[in-house]
């Protein structure tokens, strides 16, 4: 078992403790980042006078040999090491002698876990931000496509007013970009290195902080030691932005499940996004779709077990803290995998217009209309609202549409009913008259979809 902090202890550790103790399992995912950041802080040594130039160049070059052998594949990680930090300082020693044990100066595993975990959140901040901005590329596609793509909208599950499928997708366009917003806050607020801080007191070595920082592409040191190795506010920032995402992705995934149902048939889920039954040959299953739905449990449940894992500990650095990663690390690839089929699903399936117009048609969608057309023409909307009721009641009696009426069926039920009800409650009118900012009229629709590429072009990436 490969230990660096033998020395105080005078019997081996049990195999089942130390099995249980150890993490290289799971944190050789950022050896990158240890290696990384032990070529920065051994570069700051030597700059501080701690190290030699020699004995700096001479670990460089090692540690630079140690990465490209295990991005290779000749160098394996085992478990035969408790952590990655072990791993990486331990092929060092091995590699290149005593020098090798000079890189741990000036440093504990605590600060220095913290900046590998801090440096692994802060890429995959950015990767899921470059994945949600190609999701937004695609729904701005179906938005343009679909300026006219007549359809109801729904409160309730009940049909409500007409809208078209661009301004519906709209909205989840809006979800998606507060999304990538919080992301950015996150990142901000993250971006400080722990790299420094010992562990949980400093260190009596003239470390130069600030340039560490720098190496690594940080804003600055963090400010505080203690917080600095005990810090996981970050995590459960982004496993909450990850939760709100796969909240949107998940409310999306429904309403796709729902369109594509036999009752609805508003959408044709491609053949590679879909699968069929071992028994019922007619089945073609939305099963991406329900299993993003179900995987947004998942990464609830990271966020909620690192706020229960954190909320009892005292400061500073605890053991319970080693248990931020496997949740962490699943939810981050969940949600990368979630986002890149979202993304493929919904760029390959067909909308079918023709129903979706004529569901809003059957569904009362323009009573709302029929009314407004009574009080402008004099009818107090009180009365409108009753009238079109009856109007509703009378067509669901004999199933039709408030379209197919005819003009002696309406002023029927009131005189004030003239020819031109059927232009003003015609699903373009209803729609093309909503012409407040956000609302589905193609005047206001277009205008949002300027600002929407406009903004895909000035937000490209996190800065």
């Amino acid at each position: 078992m490969a230990q660096l902090w033998g020395g105080r202890f005078t019997k081996e550790t049990d195999q089942l403790v130390y099995n249980f103790n150890a993490s290289i399992t799971f944190d050789r995912k950022f050896y990158r980042q240890d290696i990384e950041g032990s070529m920065a802080h051994v570069t700051m040594l030597a700059r501080q006078g701690i190290l030699t130039d020699k004995e700096r160049d001479e670990i460089l070059a090692c540690l630079k040999g140690i990465l490209a052998d295990v991005e290779s594949g000749t160098l394996k990680i085992t478990e035969e090491y408790e952590d990655i930090h072990s791993f990486v300082e331990a092929t060092l020693i091995d590699r290149i002698g005593d020098t090798g044990k000079k890189l741990h100066t000036g440093r504990s595993r605590n600060d220095q876990v913290a900046l590998d975990m801090r440096l692994y959140t802060r890429k995959e901040v950015l990767a899921v931000d470059e994945l949600l901005k190609e999701l937004l590329h695609t729904l701005l596609n179906i938005m343009e496509e679909h300026v006219d793509t007549y359809m109801p909208g729904f409160t309730h599950l009940q049909k409500a007013q007409p809208v078209t499928l661009a301004h519906h997708v709209g909205a989840y366009f809006e979800m998606f970009k507060r999304d990538r917003q919080r992301l950015s806050d996150i990142y901000h607020r993250m971006n400080y290195c722990p790299l420094g801080a010992g562990a949980l007191a400093g260190t009596t070595y003239p470390l130069d902080r600030e340039y560490t920082a720098r190496l690594l592409g940080f804003y600055g040191p963090t400010l505080n030691s203690m917080d600095s190795v005990s810090d996981r506010d970050y995590l459960i920032e982004f496993l909450s932005a990850l939760s709100t995402i796969m909240m949107h992705l998940s409310r999306f995934c429904e309403e796709i499940i729902i369109w594509n149902s036999n009752e609805y048939r508003f959408v044709e889920i491609d053949d590679g996004y879909s699968t069929g039954s071992s028994i019922m040959p007619q089945k073609k299953n939305p099963d991406i779709a329900e299993l993003i739905r179900g995987k947004t449990g998942r990464v609830y449940g990271a966020l909620m077990s690192l706020l229960t894992i954190m909320k009892g500990i005292p400061l500073a650095y605890n053991k319970d803290m080693q248990e931020d990663k496997e949740l962490t690390f699943d939810a981050m690839d969940t949600v990368k995998g979630c986002i890149a089929l979202f993304n493929g699903m919904i760029s390959t399936m067909k909308f079918r217009k023709d129903v979706m117009e004529a569901s809003a048609k059957k569904g009362f969608a323009n009573a709302t209309d029929a009314a407004d057309y009574l009080v402008n023409h004099g009818v107090p909307f009180r009365d409108a609202h009753s009238i079109v009721g009856r109007l509703v009641l009378y067509c669901i009696d004999r199933d039709k549409a408030l379209d197919d009426m005819t003009l002696e069926e309406y002023q029927a039920v009131c005189p004030v009913f003239e020819q031109d009800i059927y232009e003003a409650i015609s699903l373009k009118t209803c729609v093309k008259k909503r012409t407040t900012l956000g609302a589905p009229g193609q005047e206001a629709m277009e205008r949002v979809i300027r600002e929407e590429r406009d903004y895909l072009e000035r937000y490209k990436s996190i800065s």
